[in-house]
């Protein structure tokens, strides 16, 4: 029987979970689930919830809305017919006594392994990270997280990584910090390691295909990133998961045709649109947002924050790609399904 960890290793395409809002800002359950049934129907293989896309915010208690949201969508997960391998992802950070009793929700709430924010400590030195990445580990095995500096992450050495292959409960990297040489740090550090049960995931929102195809080679062994971990893929998901497909079927990596390269810029050119990168990201979580409102599975693009809207110039930019590309979108994929998956 497939396992979740097979799955993550296999290579999976893993939303980040939006949160979905009324207009007024109150959490609405009845979109939430229909935005879950839609990543499953999708054929997403995992979701990670409680992540950036999700907003930081919802662990405010103010809003309260960490455990709560992690425990409603594992319920919705399982009633929508989520099998064992579908891969629960759930967001951890703060420092190490939040992160570690997030941690513990999230086993206790079923989830398989959590997505381990490091932004909370932008001045600790290398042995003081690692020890915090046992700790968590200890409670729910660990997927590293390259998170880049424009929307809080930090810059991670390569020495940084190479031991960070020594934790054991160490099962994959999410590696986004939308930068080739940081990247490369992360698959040589994991390649050095000789641990072939890391899985390598894109969070490089800016190069998702790229990523994907391309072959790893250093000092005779070859790896791969195998799958994505995206904010990106948070929209278009059946598009996403047929694109994964497509990639993973081609007869060698090295014949792939170059139409994929061409879909690469594409798909950067949609990205900077959704992410906002012509505002340094400012308007990122609305863009995703406001994709999913458009087709109906969000009621508003509301975020927890009232100060993060849509940028000038950005809705703008949104109809332009989505006129521009239309084999990124899955809108007559969403409008079939829509109404069942709001029942």
């Amino acid at each position: 029987m497939k396992t979740w960890n097979d799955a993550l290793r296999s290579g999976i395409v893993i939303p980040a979970c939006p949160l979905a809002l009324d207009g007024d800002g109150r959490w609405s359950r009845r979109y939430q689930q229909a935005l879950l049934r839609y990543y499953a129907a999708a054929g997403a293989g995992g979701l990670a919830v409680g992540v950036h896309t999700t907003q930081f915010e919802i662990r405010d208690p103010k809003h309260g809305l960490f455990r709560p949201l992690l425990e409603f969508a594992s319920q919705v997960l399982t009633s929508a017919g989520a099998m064992s391998d579908f891969v629960r992802i759930a967001g951890i950070c703060g420092h190490t006594q939040q992160a570690v009793a997030e941690a513990g929700i999230a086993t206790d709430l079923g989830y398989h392994a959590g997505l381990l924010s490091l932004a909370a400590l932008p001045e600790a030195d290398d042995d003081a990270l690692l020890e915090h990445c046992r700790q968590v580990a200890n409670v729910i095995p660990v997927i590293g997280f390259y998170l880049q500096p424009a929307v809080g992450g930090r810059i991670l050495s390569y020495r940084f990584w190479r031991r960070l292959c020594e934790v054991d409960q160490l099962v994959a990297i999410k590696i986004a910090p939308f930068n080739r040489y940081f990247t490369w740090d992360v698959v040589r550090a994991v390649m050095e390691s000789q641990r072939s049960d890391i899985a390598l995931y894109t969070g490089n929102d800016d190069n998702i295909i790229a990523d994907l195809i391309t072959p790893y080679s250093y000092r005779g062994s070859v790896r791969r990133i195998v799958g994505g971990l995206l904010g990106q893929w948070a929209v278009w998901t059946r598009r996403a998961v047929e694109m994964l497909e497509q990639i993973q079927q081609a007869a060698t990596f090295t014949e792939i045709a170059a139409n994929w390269l061409t879909k690469n810029t594409q798909l950067t050119d949609a990205n900077a649109a959704v992410f906002d990168a012509a505002n340094n990201f400012a308007g990122c979580i609305p863009g995703i947002n406001e994709i999913l409102r458009r087709q109906g599975l969000l009621p508003s693009n509301r975020c927890l924050n009232e100060h993060e809207v849509l940028s000038p110039g950005q809705a703008d930019e949104l109809d332009r790609v989505v006129r521009e590309y239309p084999w990124l979108t899955d809108d007559e994929f969403v409008a079939k399904h829509l109404d069942d998956w709001l029942r």
